[in-house]
């Protein structure tokens, strides 16, 4: 496991935390996990003008999240998983830590649990 932090193999993931850190283009990306759809149809279910959805838009685009065509005078917006990836692939770098810190809680737990019944039975 690399030392964290210190790297510079994935310096994008700034800009892919701090896009996703919003609730907004977080439900941008989950309506882009269904197809791809135009500013227009990304706005509707939001009560923000398409001006403020294009914003969140680039975003996701300068994050590598999303990548927008030209089609006629439609601009479509489509969810481009690379990148995302990368961030699920930094913080799957902590599950071993994550699985030793639940490992040792549910040990914890179990001799709690196993006191308080020795603790009861000799009442």
């Amino acid at each position: 496991m690399e030392q964290l932090g210190y790297t510079q193999s994935q310096p994008d993931l700034d800009a892919i935390f701090a896009a996703l850190a919003d609730p907004t283009r977080r439900a941008i990306l989950s309506r882009l996990a269904a197809g791809e759809a135009s500013v227009n149809e990304i706005a509707a279910p939001f009560q923000m003008s398409q001006p403020a959805v294009s914003k969140h838009l680039k975003v996701l685009e300068r994050a590598g999240l999303i990548e927008r065509d030209i089609v006629e005078q439609r601009r479509p917006a489509r969810l481009k998983a690379d990148n995302m990836a990368a961030a699920v692939d930094w913080l799957d770098e902590f599950r071993a830590f994550w699985s030793k810190s639940f490992d040792q809680l549910d040990d914890i737990l179990v001799h709690m649990k196993q006191s308080e019944a020795k603790d009861k039975g000799h009442e």
